[in-house]
């Protein structure tokens, strides 16, 4: 067996010590010279190999004047060499762990301080709320199916103190169900600003811009979240955020018998603008408490002043009009 099969650095041997043991077993004793020819070293170097096996307690010279050498027995002699440089491992990998654990001590925050995992199905829940309870000037929601909410937790209010600006953008088709429409309400019913668009990449919420919470798997919300405290990661996804939010439409949740005395106008632009987001007449109804007919009127009744015939033609020229502004619609 030729020395690069067999790595014997991981015995404390070096190469040339291996290969004159490797000799030395095969044989019943050889001299010096016998040794050295058999290696292809020179004389002087095969005593020194020789040397460091006796050393080694794998080798052992007999005879007087003209001393031969014998292999002691392979299996007894390398397994207690073995387990001597095991001994050594073991406390170098000791002497790591206290290294490394100096080496944190002073160091930048670790991972743990940078990233949280919460992969338990009530560990989301209750961090979201300590986050959100703890914010104090901004929190920053994006919103998408599918949900993991309960309609009991979306009964509870909305856990923020006095003063903290909530913006919220949902993704049209997230809007469709009781339990994501009122936690929207409640949302904007303490102050908060809504927008819709069609498409948002991730779940998302960041509290006072210190901290994120995200999803692991963005299609999987179910599987876990990541709570997010680095620097630089956070500030990513606030500008992530910001550009979904301009992309996004402005969108009231206020109730009918809630709305000022201009009425008509008023409700006909926050349904254009729904449906300019690509929002189903069932979802408006049902944001707006309206009946599905009445949104279909007030969608007609645009057309008809726009001399538009399809809902796309309505939404173009509503916008083209200043329709869908802030500001009342002009005829």
């Amino acid at each position: 067996m030729s020395e690069t099969e067999i790595p014997w650095s991981a015995t404390g041997l070096d190469p040339l010590a291996g290969r004159v043991l490797e000799h030395l077993v095969a044989v019943r004793s050889a001299d010096r010279d016998e040794v050295a020819y058999a290696a292809g070293v020179s004389p002087s170097e095969a005593e020194r190999a020789l040397r460091h096996l006796a050393d080694s307690a794998l080798a052992s010279r007999i005879g007087g004047a003209a001393p031969r050498w014998v292999a002691a027995p392979p299996r007894p002699s390398l397994g207690a060499l073995l387990a001597r440089r095991r001994a050594e491992l073991a406390r170098v990998e000791d002497l790591v762990e206290r290294l490394s654990e100096a080496h944190e001590a002073v160091s930048e925050p670790r991972a743990a301080d940078v990233v949280e995992v919460l992969s338990s199905d009530d560990a989301v829940p209750a961090r979201y709320h300590q986050l959100l309870m703890g914010s104090s000037s901004e929190v920053l929601h994006l919103a998408k199916p599918p949900y993991v909410t309960s309609a009991s937790a979306a009964d509870k209010a909305v856990d923020v103190a006095p003063g903290v600006r909530m913006r919220s953008v949902y993704e049209t088709d997230g809007l469709t169900d009781a339990v994501s429409l009122m936690t929207a309400r409640r949302g904007t019913g303490q102050g908060g600003e809504m927008r819709l668009t069609s498409q948002i990449p991730v779940k998302l919420a960041i509290f006072d811009r210190s901290a994120a919470l995200l999803p692991i798997w963005g299609d999987q919300p179910s599987s876990g979240s990541l709570v997010v405290h680095s620097p630089a990661l956070v500030t990513a996804l606030v500008a992530l955020f910001e550009s979904v939010w301009e992309r996004a439409e402005p969108v009231s949740l206020t109730r009918r018998h809630d709305l000022p005395t201009s009425g008509r106008d008023v409700r006909t632009r926050e349904i254009l603008r729904m449906m300019a987001t690509g929002m189903k007449d069932e979802t408006i109804a049902r944001i707006l408490n309206l009946s599905r007919r009445t949104v279909q009127q007030h969608i007609t009744d645009a057309g008809s002043l726009l001399g538009a015939r399809t809902r796309f033609q309505i939404a173009v020229l509503a916008a083209k009009r200043g329709w869908l502004s802030e500001s009342l619609p002009s005829r």
